[in-house]
């Protein structure tokens, strides 16, 4: 409903953001991680959820929309809800998580106030075929420069392989000078 906010940042702290468009100040509640990625410049632009309830319409924001993501597929794990989701969002960085939930590790996510053994087993069993789709910054094993090999994975994970593997199969066949589609082509013939 509400995609992202770009205005002017009024006040500040380490829950929730004033940030005022159009000269309306809209109150945006935060992770820590989002507060300590927003700056103290004056101009700034968050993406945002909007949770509405039967008491009250509440504003979420974040840095990234790779931070928004993370948030939608946490609050669509049953017992986990906007605050929770928050919480977890605050305790560690959306990659942190992805990496947990891939590797299976119930104790760091059961390391986080309020999320317990079964709610951690379930994060696990309901988000891990989804944090393979998603791709982050710190989870990317290529440098930026090789865009390619970047996209040929995005290209073979969203066909449905396996991330380990194409990365595996991508890094035998790449010498840096193949196009995407040739990576592509020649992953396929492994996978």
């Amino acid at each position: 409903m509400i995609g992202h906010l770009n205005g002017r940042l009024i006040e500040k702290n380490p829950t929730e953001l004033i940030i005022e468009c159009g000269g309306i100040g809209y109150e945006v509640k935060i992770s820590l991680h989002t507060f300590s990625a927003i700056g103290s410049e004056e101009s700034i632009k968050v993406f945002t959820k909007l949770i509405v309830r039967e008491d009250a319409h509440v504003l979420y924001g974040f840095a990234s929309k790779e931070e928004r993501e993370m948030f939608n597929h946490l609050i669509s794990v049953s017992g986990i809800g906007p605050n929770t989701a928050m919480i977890m969002l605050s305790s560690l960085v959306p990659d942190e998580i992805a990496h947990a939930i891939q590797s299976e590790d119930v104790r760091t996510i059961q390391s986080i106030k309020g999320i317990g053994a079964k709610t951690a087993q379930r994060v696990i069993i309901d988000l891990k075929d989804k944090m393979v789709k998603m791709v982050f910054s710190s989870e990317n094993i290529f440098s930026q420069n090789n865009t390619n090999k970047f996209d040929a994975l995005t290209a073979l994970v969203s066909l449905g392989f396996d991330k380990k593997n194409a990365e595996k199969a991508i890094d035998k066949i790449s010498t840096g000078e193949e196009t995407v589609e040739q990576l592509i082509k020649e992953a396929l013939k492994i996978l």
